[in-house]
């Protein structure tokens, strides 16, 4: 992967997370800010290590992407995003807390759900592919080991793709971490998806 198809995918992600975020800001009743998100190209145990990382301090919620793609989306919720959103969305008043019940757990699941599809949605549109999300669920274990789906069986082919932003509220800056996965096979389809556009060849043959 070049520089310059490094920064057309981290483009063409931007505009899918910013449909994302402006779900979100719905959902949260506030305003979102975005950051640019990064594009790690990461061995196997870095990024579970900080999967773990992550999962330690937030409530993990999973969304697989399936058609023509292979992936997975994880959001990981604080204790003070669940507070604020438990509050705004279920007019309870909670503490600080990882530990939700029922009625909680099924917000959570509920902002993947659009989070995720408002993301995906826009992938499918920009890349002309046939992608959607599965219904998002709540792991209560290691989601190193449930993710095992997506490591390479071959020490030949060690990478993942991750993309890692968060979302933030404009007054206290709570991260909302988001991580999108995609196997070795599914980084080598958008890399001949974006190759096959040429974006840049006119400019390059003038």
């Amino acid at each position: 992967m070049t520089d310059l198809e490094r920064d057309i995918i981290r483009e063409i992600l931007n505009i899918g997370l910013a449909r994302a975020a402006d779900s979100f800001a719905v959902i949260a009743q506030e305003r979102v800010l975005l950051e640019v998100p990064n594009i790690d190209l990461l061995v196997s145990d870095d990024i579970m290590v900080r999967v773990r990382e992550y999962q330690a301090k937030h409530v993990p919620i999973q969304s697989d992407i399936r058609g023509d793609f292979n992936g997975t989306t994880l959001m990981f919720f604080s204790g003070q995003h669940i507070q604020r959103l438990s509050r705004v969305c279920l007019r309870m008043q909670t503490t600080e807390t990882l530990d939700v019940n029922e009625l909680q757990e099924s917000l959570l699941l509920e902002i993947s759900n659009i989070i995720t599809g408002a993301l995906v949605t826009q992938l499918a549109n920009i890349l002309k592919a046939n992608i959607y999300g599965a219904p998002p669920t709540a792991p209560h274990g290691d989601i190193a080991e449930i993710m095992n789906s997506l490591m390479p069986e071959h020490q030949l082919q060690p990478l993942i793709f991750s993309v890692i932003t968060q979302f933030s509220d404009k007054d206290n800056m709570v991260e909302l971490p988001l991580m999108l996965f995609f196997d070795r096979e599914t980084f080598t389809k958008i890399l001949e998806i974006i190759r096959s556009y040429d974006f840049l060849g006119s400019q390059m043959s003038a």
